[in-house]
């Protein structure tokens, strides 16, 4: 359990870094990339979690229950 609190502590971090690193590349703005950086991993989050729940409804590469 502390494993995977930690890979997720370090997963959220590196994720942040890369965020902000990329907005400043593109807006050369500290502001603007910390703004960025600190929003789109929330985005994100949202998106995956709607994402999930679309793929749990779509039959789409699922196998079909074999029957008895």
């Amino acid at each position: 359990m502390v494993r995977n609190i930690a890979k997720t502590a370090t997963y959220s971090v590196m994720h942040l870094s890369v965020a902000v690193t990329v907005a400043y590349a593109l807006s050369g703005d500290w502001r603007i990339a910390l703004s960025i950086g600190v929003i789109e991993p929330m985005v994100q989050t949202v998106a995956y979690a709607v994402h999930e729940k679309v793929w749990t409804r779509v039959n789409f590469w699922r196998r079909e229950p074999e029957a008895a």
